[in-house]
């Protein structure tokens, strides 16, 4: 129950949480945890699996928002409702996922898991790297399975909870599609630490096709904001129109005076419902 599993016959090498942000992608989480779990099941890890799901506040006979809470009201609805056209902030919705799965168990390794990424090599394990955050989605197939650049760490990461903690976790301004991969290749070397990755031919990974939706469009043509400062905020939750803030490359340009400011340290949020599925554990927040 809730995407759990721990093997029976040995001591698990590791105790995995993967983290899957969510909206408006069933088809494509569907066919990850088709593959996923006995990819993992292989590997012989302890793991639990949560996807976090990011919705509109509901009305009548919806949601009662818990800030942090556990429970739903008068009865748990629908694990994935429609997330409507609010902009998406993926790098938010992976420090709720951390924060929620650290209450749950004290796991060894996060993974932070793009929905759409299959990985096609069982020679890839699913823990971390002691030392430093690893970048595992290292070739996928579409950028010819090749590094786009060097610090890309878009796609798949994986961090021990000290390593996340370390860089401040992921920042939570990023609203819309990208800049956030190179915030955290930033953190990780402003931190003192490295990206480690597996080899090449290991961190095969193939993106499943997908066409770019409404309220995910490119961070910088979306939130122009005003260029070198901040317009509007939200308040502290995900909701439905995104604050006026600046882009990504303001935001890349801030990253080294912001990063102890703007991540875990400052996170706020209003946790839904949690809704255990046999396959996965479901966040819904706002």
């Amino acid at each position: 129950e809730g995407g759990r599993y721990q093997p029976s016959t040995c001591e698990a090498r590791s105790r995995t949480a993967v983290i899957i942000p969510h909206r408006n992608r069933e088809t494509h989480l569907g066919h990850l945890l088709y593959y996923l779990h006995p990819f993992l099941q292989r590997q012989q890890l302890q793991y639990g699996i949560y996807v976090v799901h990011q919705v509109r506040p509901v009305g009548a006979g919806g949601f009662t928002g818990l800030r942090g809470g556990h429970r739903c009201q008068p009865a748990c609805p629908s694990p994935l409702p429609q997330a409507g056209n609010s902009t998406f902030n993926r790098a938010k919705l992976l420090n709720v996922g951390v924060k929620e799965a650290l209450k749950d168990e004290e796991w060894d390794c996060l993974f932070l898991h793009d929905v759409d990424l299959i990985p096609e090599n069982d020679h890839n394990l699913y823990t971390c790297d002691p030392w430093n955050p690893k970048h595992v989605s290292i070739a996928m197939n579409k950028f010819g399975y090749s590094l786009p650049y060097p610090q890309y760490f878009g796609g798949v990461s994986a961090l021990t909870p000290d390593q996340y903690m370390k860089i401040n976790g992921f920042p939570n301004e990023y609203w819309g599609w990208g800049g956030e991969d190179d915030d955290i290749a930033t953190r990780v070397r402003l931190a003192g630490m490295k990206i480690a990755r597996p080899p090449v031919s290991i961190g095969h990974y193939k993106m499943v096709k997908h066409k770019s939706d409404k309220g995910n469009e490119e961070n910088p043509h979306r939130l122009g904001g005003r260029r070198g400062g901040w317009g509007g905020r939200a308040s502290g939750g995900l909701g439905a129109d995104a604050p006026l803030v600046p882009s990504r490359f303001d935001l890349l340009i801030r990253t080294q005076r912001m990063w102890t400011q703007d991540g875990m340290n400052s996170l706020t949020y209003t946790l839904l419902a949690k809704h255990l599925h046999p396959l996965y554990t479901n966040l819904t927040v706002d």
